[in-house]
């Protein structure tokens, strides 16, 4: 069963245009990261289990020109699988790409920086619903796939800007493109600090989880990563674990 979460904390969804503007200062942020990598900080783990900092630096890399390229096609009027090779191919091309020293790595990822940024900023006010192969979805959803993948892998990466300081439109944009996430069988509530509306998922007749915390700490949750200050939990009145989520959508 999909879940959906009910209601729409900052409102109605962010114009395409403005996730683009997210997107550009997300590439801001990441540029004045890389200057300060060494060798030895892109061999060093990275937030992600089993992944360097290399990893996840070329992981970035990867996906940034891929999605990049759903939009050069579609504007074209024209469908392209994300990567030549599917699915092995982008893994290949991760482990591949984390051989690569520091200085090759920084000059990758900015690259691939600039290509997006060319390409997002190709598209006009009328082409966010252009097709793409991208999931079968619009060049609107390719976008918004960039964004998530762009700032939550700039956290994995720990060059020091982590989950607390997600902006909150994209915490927002998480607990409600993550509400397939919720775990089954429950209803559940989350409650972000210092908001009035909590967001639910799940049957309405189900056994009640609510997890309380600050809007960042809940969006990382939820996105699969470790929350940056304590989430409360508490079933039927007493308190307890955070419940398993289910996969990614």
């Amino acid at each position: 069963m999909t879940h959906r979460a009910a209601g729409t904390p900052a409102g109605a969804p962010l114009a395409a245009e403005a996730v683009r503007d997210a997107v550009e200062a997300g590439h801001a942020r990441l540029r004045a990261l890389l200057p300060g990598l060494t060798d030895a900080a892109v061999r060093a783990p990275s937030a992600l289990p089993g992944w360097s900092r290399a990893h996840v630096l070329a992981h970035i890399e990867g996906i940034g020109r891929a999605m990049a390229r759903q939009a050069r096609y579609a504007l074209r009027g024209e469908l392209i699988e994300p990567y030549d090779g599917g699915f092995p191919a982008r893994t290949a091309a991760i482990e591949e790409g984390a051989r690569r020293d520091a200085a090759a790595l920084r000059t990758a990822v900015g690259d691939a920086l600039a290509e997006a940024s060319a390409a997002w900023a190709a598209v006009g006010p009328g082409d966010w619903s252009r097709p793409v192969r991208y999931r079968d979805g619009a060049l609107r959803d390719a976008l918004l796939a960039w964004w998530r993948e762009l700032v939550i892998h700039t956290s994995d990466a720990d060059l020091g800007h982590g989950t607390d300081r997600w902006p909150p439109e994209l915490c927002h944009h998480l607990l409600a493109h993550l509400a397939p996430r919720a775990p089954e069988g429950v209803r559940l509530v989350l409650e972000p600090a210092g908001e009035a509306a909590a967001l639910r998922y799940g049957p309405t007749d189900a056994p009640v989880v609510t997890v309380r915390g600050p809007l960042t700490a809940l969006a990382a949750w939820l996105a699969g990563r470790a929350p940056h200050t304590p989430l409360g939990c508490v079933r039927a009145g007493v308190t307890g674990p955070l419940p398993e989520l289910r996969p990614w959508p």
